[in-house]
């Protein structure tokens, strides 16, 4: 049997399921990207809990112990709440600006104005 066939008999044992969302922006690069995920919570035969991840469908490792960057495979990336990423597009979408958004537009609502 193979493994990806036996993640998908533990996948269809799942109880409960819960849907979390996160915008993601790597340090390095400044790449900015959302995703979804589905959260499964399992008990193995030994009655000991543990949870899987999955996102499009495939098991994928824990976003929140060390995401990787899509664009550079960096390390440092910042976890933030779902929309962060899609507000500044949308935002430059409607301004008809056709630029690459930089990390710091991501990060504008975390600075702290200086007085």
């Amino acid at each position: 049997m193979s493994e990806f066939a036996g993640q998908t008999r533990l996948r269809n044992a799942a109880t409960p399921v819960v849907h979390e969302s996160y915008s993601f922006a790597c340090m390095r690069c400044g790449h900015g990207w959302e995703q979804s995920y589905e959260i499964e919570h399992h008990t193995d035969g030994e009655g000991q809990e543990f949870v899987l991840y999955v996102a499009d469908g495939e098991v994928v490792p824990s976003p929140l112990s060390r995401p990787t960057c899509h664009n550079c495979d960096g390390h440092v990336v910042r976890i933030m709440r779902a929309g962060q990423v899609s507000s500044v597009r949308d935002a430059e979408h409607a301004l008809g600006e056709r630029h690459h958004w930089h990390l710091a537009d991501l990060l504008h609502p975390f600075q702290r104005g200086v007085s």
